[in-house]
């Protein structure tokens, strides 16, 4: 798998880079466990130092960081100077927070005699962390933060599309100060992972991706037996109830599925509307869509960016034409978008019934599904239809009705009269095909934490 800058608004291939070799691949691994002895017994406040000073670079620098990000994977310049920002605030959450949500924890003792007992948190060791391109800094930022507080030392595998943005931030914590081999960016394809992941120095992998990759890798981790992490794809429900303030809900719609290109795992991608006020918001919502202005990723006035790749294109107009054969409507919105590049036209999905495949799948750019359910009930069932439970929001003008309804939703993460959002102080994780494990708060920092009991305890004490 070659590492290719390809824009995606222009399909030029700018820059190609070459995989490591087995060698260096060892060689990184070596370099990473190195650096793990002596990176684990510093104080925690040392740490999250290096991560100060990198988000005060992320800041000073966020024009170039964001630039390369549209450049790379498209998306729009103004999106991409807010994912730098975003980053950075995970990057000062843990330097705020890291210290305390890492002191060791009294355990209430039922017998006296049990002792003084304590848990701790210690550091396992060399992590791999493979993450994907649509947030190519925020991705990075949510894994490396919390596992360079806790001790951990990182090898990145990024995505094979976005090579600049890897070493730049591989650039930016050494430019940081942060000493060699705590976090290292390789170059390596699919068949590598087993390499490291077989070696006894590697304690574990956090992957953020999709089912197929997700499976994969979770195989290999469990073969070796490695602690895994992962977040993987989501179809999020967007519950509109009969209550709702239509008005704001549609615009709330666009928003949530369309930011990014609709190329975010917690996007808004099947909306189940209640019957009493489905026409009124699919109205609102379509007019919603068609005023979006698709252009190039650089310009101010762009709304609708073009997909990550050529790939990404074709891959989901299969599945817009797939999902037709089995009896949807798709109805295309807005102007045309232009012709070159990887844009895809916005649609609406309707008349997707559980028979058609599309019902169950995820798709990853504007394509939007819309339910309409019978009352409340129908459509918590509606949304609970589906293989994945990573987000997804509630929309009514009733807050204890929302929260109701939210509790009847199975996923990791709910939110009412929003769209799931992504914030540096705010859990992330999913259940079912949408993995397993947590990212970011004190759940991020404890995923790779050896939590060792300590009782200290009265020679005296009987048995």
């Amino acid at each position: 798998m070659a590492f290719v800058t390809t824009n995606p608004y222009t399909n030029e291939v700018l820059k190609t880079f070459d995989n490591a070799t087995d060698t260096e691949i060892l060689a990184a691994i070596d370099k990473a466990d190195k650096a793990f002895q002596s990176w684990k017994e510093l104080p925690v406040k040392e740490r999250v130092s290096y991560l100060q000073k990198a988000a005060d670079l992320m800041r000073k620098n966020s024009d170039e960081y964001a630039k390369l990000i549209t450049l790379e994977m498209g998306k729009i310049f103004a999106e991409a100077k807010g994912e730098v920002e975003l980053s950075a605030q995970i990057l000062e959450y843990y330097v705020k927070n890291a210290e305390a949500q890492l002191q060791p924890r009294k355990l209430p003792v039922m017998d006296p005699a049990e002792g003084e007992a304590e848990l701790v948190y210690e550091p396992l060791g060399v992590l791999l962390a493979i993450e994907p391109w649509n947030f190519p800094f925020y991705q990075v930022a949510r894994i490396l933060a919390p596992q360079l507080s806790a001790g951990n030392t990182v090898i990145l595998k990024h995505a094979s599309n976005l090579p600049q943005c890897a070493m730049a931030f591989e650039k930016l914590m050494l430019d940081a100060g942060l000493p060699e081999g705590v976090f290292i960016n390789l170059f390596i394809g699919h068949k590598d992972i087993d390499t490291i992941l077989k070696d006894p120095r590697v304690c574990g992998v956090a992957l953020t991706g999709s089912e197929i990759a997700g499976s994969a890798v979770a195989q290999t981790a469990g073969k070796h037996l490695k602690k895994a992490i992962m977040e993987l794809g989501g179809a999020d429900a967007f519950v509109v109830l009969d209550d709702a303030d239509i008005e704001k809900t549609a615009k709330w719609g666009v928003f949530g599925r369309h930011w990014n290109a609709g190329q975010v795992c917690v996007s808004s991608k099947r909306m189940i509307v209640d019957a009493k006020v489905y026409d009124e918001y699919l109205e609102k919502y379509t007019a919603g869509v068609a005023a979006l202005k698709a252009g190039d990723p650089m310009d101010p006035a762009t709304q609708l960016a073009p997909l990550s790749s050529q790939r990404a294109k074709e891959g989901l107009l299969k599945q817009i034409e797939e999902a037709v054969k089995h009896g949807a409507t798709a109805t295309e919105v807005g102007p045309k978008v232009p012709e070159q590049g990887c844009f895809v036209q916005p649609t609406i999905l309707t008349n997707v019934t559980p028979d058609n495949p599309a019902y169950y799948q995820e798709f990853f750019g504007p394509v939007s599904m819309i339910f309409k359910a019978k009352d409340e009930a129908d459509a918590i069932r509606i949304a609970n239809d589906s293989p994945f439970g990573l987000g997804g929001s509630v929309f009514t003008s009733d807050n204890e009705r929302g929260r109701r309804v939210a509790s009847k939703i199975s996923t990791g993460m709910i939110f009412v009269n929003h769209p799931t959002m992504v914030k540096a102080d705010l859990p992330f994780g999913g259940i079912r095909r949408s993995g397993f494990g947590r990212e970011l708060i004190d759940l991020g920092l404890k995923e790779f934490v050896n939590i060792k009991l300590v009782d200290v305890v009265d020679i005296d004490a009987p048995f």
